[in-house]
Formats: structure tokens, C-alpha cells, sequence
């Protein structure tokens, strides 16, 4: 195989015994490293893990690496466990850092890691996983990551070499193989460059240039159509497209629009509807109405794709887009994160997004992480990137910024949970806080930073020891229990220091995971609940009470998870057996999201089987798990398919 300058680099280190960190934009062709480090493992005898940032691409990736290496693939991702002593084992992020802190022993025979999206360290909600990850990997496992274009990629090798004594080889590429032509879409009209739409699109009604960044409300604009866009692309051939909308409404609606196109020959339809069907059987979609919903678009070359869909009629429609035959597809962001997925064109319908709080504009990083879909190699000389412009809500400056500022510096989302200090509690005792300057929060900030991360650091342990975690320099069985279950670890520990856990029901339990588990989305209206749902929310309130007010008074700016009982009565019919349609009429939320937290349900429900708990209490949650992992919600059976 003849390689890229930065891909043959990079194998170059790695095979002279280096960890290396690659730096790459989008679509350059990183994967190939990867693969690399995945065949000498396998040669040589030994063993790698391979983490990805979402469970979704934690599956495509196994069937991936299933294919290539002949069946010798495992996957851990909490609610999925396939061939988990396998030479090659993917699993999200969050499993290995619990491996390296609970179970270290069971990577001995792993001698690499592969960190896919390392830059996902800046993650407000997630990145600290990736940190706690690179602080405590055993000393005999070498790391490869893969990331995309940031600026302070020697800052990350550097951190990291500080804390493990071990040099770091940094290899960074800027070009794409195939470069990147943009365009804009701007009152009806198409422009080649922001400055050409900046002059034309941004006039008022009385054809003079505003020169106030965007156009007031009050000025009347002509629209951007999607489907003159479309008919843009479709004849200047170029098409496939990928269509990025910000909404999983939008996506659908956007679909509508583009009803009245047609992109196949008769051929091609034959073809894709054969192929629909034939996937529609192998991953028991026949009887959904979702899957009937969406028919007449894939016969007309059309799709789209996010995170409400069922995840096998998602995987339905990542299949006819790989096949070649959908032409357009409009879907959320996550579709950037999808492996071997690129098409000629993107689209983007809009330059902002909301980010975890508030609607801002797009970051530099996010806007390529996306565009850089745009290409495929060996096919294209070249990917078209097109952005639609409202003057009324974005300016040129704003546009330019994003297309051709500096990709933003990855910060340290340092922040350990209550299970991470107790596994550290378990190991350092009162010397845990020597860890915290290890950490890449340590190495970027200043001494007031510092001060105040190991103040939080601090006020976490005393929370922990005020409610009897730890105790005499000891973890209680509470503590101990903790230390077991991630993410969640306050409400279930104060439930099962009381024996909650112990006396619910089969249904009341399936309930009460699914309630802790549960993050209702903005404008989501509470439904009545039944009586049982109310005891036993009633129940997590008075459980949490003591928590939560020891962490405004330590002054905590995220306080512990709260429970929510929406799907209640969803649950409560699945349990009972109900099939998956029925207890849609439960609840507005999307059926993806319904399967999503059911599966999330399960894994909880592990992670507590996994604790030192009663036998009684094991055998309700394995009874449990039967009645309720099956057909849709059973993520297993999508894999083996």
C-alpha cells in the first residue's frame, strides 16, 4: 500500500515503539494509522483497544474491523458485550477509563490503545473521561490519537509526556487530499465568495450595502430555498450530498420539501429498494411505521438521518448511503462522526448550533469536523462545501471567521466525578489530590485556576465523607458500591444504603433505572403520573435532598443528576411485554430516544449487577434485563445482523 508523507510518518514511529499523537483534518485518511497499529498487534500476538467517543461509531467500527480481521473483534460499550477477550477490543471511552481504574489487571495483555476523536478531551460533558484516561494508562500500553486540525496538539503530547516520562510523537497534517471549494447560498442566490456575498446579499431593500454586520429584522429578504439549492447541485453533478440541519424536525422537513425530486434512473430505484427491503428483513423493520414513513424518499434517492430514528433504521439508511444510490441525505451533526461516510457535497443549514446551554455560532473545529465530509477520496478532485446565509441572523464577518479562523485550541474539561475520587480514595487515600497536577486542567491553567479546581476537588471528598462514603480513611459499603457505578453514583448509592434497591419490584426497578438514566429534552412536558411513579419519584427527592444541599453549599456549579419518571408508563408496558409501537402512545419523546434510554437502562442495571450487591438483588436485575433487552431495544441482535 503506497501511504501519505503523514501517514507513512506516523507508522514510522509507531513502529520504532512510539506512542503518537496525529493531528489530521477530516477525511485525510487517518484510519489507515489505526489499521496499522491493529495488524501488528494481531501479528505479533498481542492485543489493542480501540475507544471511540460514541457508541454508535464504537459499532460501525466493529463490523468494520470485523470484516478485516477475520472475526477477531470484540466490543464492551455497557450495553453490548461481544467476544470481550478478543484481540481487538472497541469500547467507548468511559469502559476503559472504569478498566484502568477498577480493573487494571485486565489489560495486561493489551499493549495499545487507540484514542479515536482525542480532541473530544474538550468536551464539557464527556472530556474528562478522555483525561482521566491519558493520567492513568497503565505504564506497558502505548497510545495512538487520532484528531482532528487543532492548534495545541504539542501542548497535548507535551502534558502527556510530563506525566509518563515517555516521549510523544506529534504528526501533523493540514492538506486534504481533496480540497475544499466554498459557496454560499444568500437571498436566493449563490455566490462563490463571502466578499461577493457579502456586496450582493447583504442590500437593503434600497439596493445600498448594509454595512452593520446583518441586515435588520425589518428588512425584507428573499428566501433561501432548499430545493433551488438542490436543483443547483443536481445539475452541475454535484451530487451525493450530505446535508447538515441542526434539528431532527428539520432533517424530516427538509426531507418533505424535496418531495417532488427524483435522483434515480429506474435502474438505481429497482436497485435501492431492493436493498431497503432486503434491510428492512435482516434488522425486523417490516412492521415499523418509521420504516414505511421514509420508503417513498429512499425511492427517490432521498434520506435522512438523527438521533430520534430507530438506531437499526438508521443503520438502514447509513447502508443505502454507503451503497451509493441515496443521492441526499439530510441529517444531525453526528453523521460527522460517521466512519467511510463522505459524499461530493455538504451543506450546511445554518451556521449556529446550541451548545449546552445557549445557541452560539459554530466553532472553526466543529464547522470542518463537518465539511470535511465533503470529497471522497480517489473519486473527486474536489468536495463542495455550501453554507446558507439569513443576513438577518448572521453577518459576513461571522462567516468568515468560521471558514477561516484557526481551528480552536482543545481546554481541559477536568472535573472527576464522585466514583473517580472514590476509586482514587480506594487507592491513594488522603494523597488522591497528588493526582489533580497530573492532570492537563494543571498543566494549561494558572495558579488561581489550579487553586480553585483542587477547592472543588476537596469540597467533592467532604460531601462524600459528610454522607458516610468514606469513613475512618475507609470506604464504606456505601462507598464501595459508589465506586462501582458511573455517572449515577449519588442517587442509586443513596437508595441502596437504605435498601430501596432491594425491595422495588421487577417494574418498579426497570422504572427506577429508566428514571435515572432519563434527561428530559427542553419544552418536554411532564406527563400525570401514576401513583406508583409518584412514590417512587417522591422517593429519589428525599434520597437526593441531602445531596444536593450539601453541593450548593460547597457552591457546585452541576449538581447531582435528578431523576425523571416521563417514560414511565412506556417502560411499565414493556415490561409487561408490550411490543414497541404500543408504548409509543405512551409518550411524545422519538422512538430512537425511547430505545436509547431503555439501552441506557440496561446498562445501569449491569453496572449495579456488577457492584458488591446481595444475591437476591443480582438475580431481580438479570430477570430484569431478560424481560426488557429484546427485539429494537436489544443492541446485540442489531450487531450480529
Amino acid at each position: 500500500m503506497i501511504y501519505d508523507p503523514f501517514q507513512q510518518q506516523a507508522i514510522e514511529y509507531i513502529n520504532q515503539g512510539y506512542s503518537v499523537i496525529v493531528s489530521a483534518p477530516t477525511g485525510a485518511g487517518k484510519t489507515v494509522i489505526a489499521e496499522h497499529v491493529i495488524q501488528d498487534c494481531i501479528n505479533r500476538g498481542t492485543k489493542v483497544v480501540y475507544t471511540a467517543p460514541i457508541k454508535a461509531l464504537s459499532n460501525q467500527k466493529y463490523r468494520e474491523f470485523q470484516d478485516e480481521t477475520q472475526s477477531r473483534v470484540g466490543i464492551l460499550t455497557g450495553d453490548i458485550t461481544l467476544n470481550a477477550d478478543a484481540p481487538v477490543l472497541i469500547m467507548t471511552t468511559e469502559i476503559f477509563r472504569n478498566k484502568v481504574l477498577e480493573e487494571r489487571e485486565s489489560l495486561k495483555d493489551y499493549s495499545w490503545i487507540i484514542f479515536d476523536e482525542i480532541h473530544y478531551l474538550d468536551d464539557y460533558e464527556r472530556g474528562s473521561v478522555w483525561e482521566e484516561s491519558l493520567i492513568f494508562l497503565p505504564e506497558h500500553m502505548k497510545f495512538l490519537g487520532l484528531s482532528a486540525t487543532i492548534p495545541n496538539i504539542d501542548e497535548l503530547a507535551k502534558w502527556v509526556e510530563t506525566i509518563h516520562h515517555k516521549p510523544i510523537k506529534v504528526v501533523k497534517e493540514t492538506k486534504r487530499p481533496v480540497p475544499l471549494h466554498f459557496y454560499y447560498q444568500c437571498q436566493g442566490m449563490v455566490f462563490e465568495n463571502i466578499k461577493a456575498m457579502a456586496d450582493k446579499g447583504f442590500r437593503t431593500h434600497e439596493h445600498r450595502h448594509y454595512r452593520g454586520g446583518r441586515l435588520p429584522r425589518s428588512v425584507k429578504i428573499k428566501a433561501n430555498r432548499t430545493p433551488d439549492l438542490i436543483r443547483y447541485l443536481h445539475q452541475e453533478k454535484m451530487l451525493p450530498c450530505i446535508y447538515f440541519a441542526f434539528g431532527r424536525r428539520r432533517t424530516e422537513q427538509l426531507a418533505e420539501e424535496m418531495v417532488p425530486f427524483d435522483f434515480l434512473t429506474e435502474e438505481e430505484r429497482q436497485n435501492i429498494l431492493k436493498l431497503y427491503h432486503d434491510l428492512c428483513q435482516l434488522f425486523d423493520l417490516k412492521g415499523e411505521d418509521s420504516a414505511q414513513k421514509i420508503l417513498p424518499f429512499i425511492s427517490r434517492g432521498i434520506g435522512y438521518h438523527h438521533a430520534g430514528m430507530l438506531p437499526t433504521l438508521k443503520e438502514v439508511v447509513e447502508r443505502l448511503f454507503t451503497s451509493k444510490l441515496l443521492k441526499v441525505i439530510f441529517t444531525t451533526e453526528t453523521f460527522a462522526l460517521g466512519i467511510n461516510m463522505p459524499a461530493k457535497t455538504v451543506i450546511f443549514d445554518e451556521l449556529k448550533k446550541f451548545y449546552g446551554r445557549s445557541f452560539a455560532m459554530l466553532r472553526t473545529r466543529d464547522f470542518y469536523q463537518m465539511a470535511g465530509r465533503a470529497g471522497r477520496r480517489s473519486i473527486d478532485q474536489e468536495g463542495f462545501v455550501f453554507c446558507r446565509i439569513n443576513p438577518h441572523f448572521t453577518s459576513p464577518e461571522e462567516v468568515h471567521m468560521i471558514v477561516y479562523n484557526q481551528p480552536e485550541k482543545i481546554h481541559s474539561q477536568f472535573n472527576a466525578s464522585y466514583a473517580t475520587l472514590l476509586n482514587l480514595y480506594k487507592t491513594y487515600g488522603e494523597n488522591l489530590y497528588d493526582v489533580y497536577p497530573k492532570s492537563f486542567h494543571y498543566f494549561q491553567v494558572n495558579k488561581m485556576y489550579r487553586k480553585r479546581a483542587l477547592h472543588y476537588m476537596k469540597a467533592k471528598v467532604d460531601i462524600l465523607k459528610e454522607l458516610r462514603y468514606i469513613v475512618d480513611g475507609e470506604l464504606t459499603e456505601k462507598g464501595t458500591f459508589a465506586a462501582n457505578v458511573y455517572s449515577y453514583e449519588m442517587i442509586l448509592s443513596e437508595l441502596y444504603e437504605v435498601g430501596t434497591l432491594e425491595r422495588l419490584s421487577l417494574q418498579q426497578l426497570g422504572i427506577m433505572a429508566l428514571a435515572v438514566v432519563y434527561e428530559p429534552r427542553k419544552d418536554v412536558h411532564k406527563p400525570e403520573l401514576n401513583k406508583q411513579a409518584e412514590e417512587l419519584e417522591n422517593l429519589t427527592r428525599r434520597a437526593l435532598n441531602p445531596v444536593h444541599r450539601l453541593e450548593k453549599i460547597v457552591g457546585l456549579r452541576d449538581l447531582s443528576k435528578r431523576c425523571y419518571f416521563h417514560l414511565t408508563a412506556s417502560m411499565e408496558a414493556w415490561i409487561g411485554g408490550g411490543n414497541f409501537q404500543s408504548i409509543l402512545k405512551h409518550t411524545e419523546a422519538d422512538e430512537g430516544e425511547v430505545v436509547r434510554y431503555i439501552r441506557m437502562s440496561i446498562q445501569i442495571l449491569r453496572e449495579i449487577a456488577d457492584a458488591p450487591v446481595s444475591s437476591q438483588l443480582r438475580d431481580k436485575i438479570y430477570k430484569l434485563i431478560k424481560l426488557i433487552n429484546r427485539d429494537v431495544v436489544d443492541s446485540e441482535k442489531q450487531l450480529r445482523s
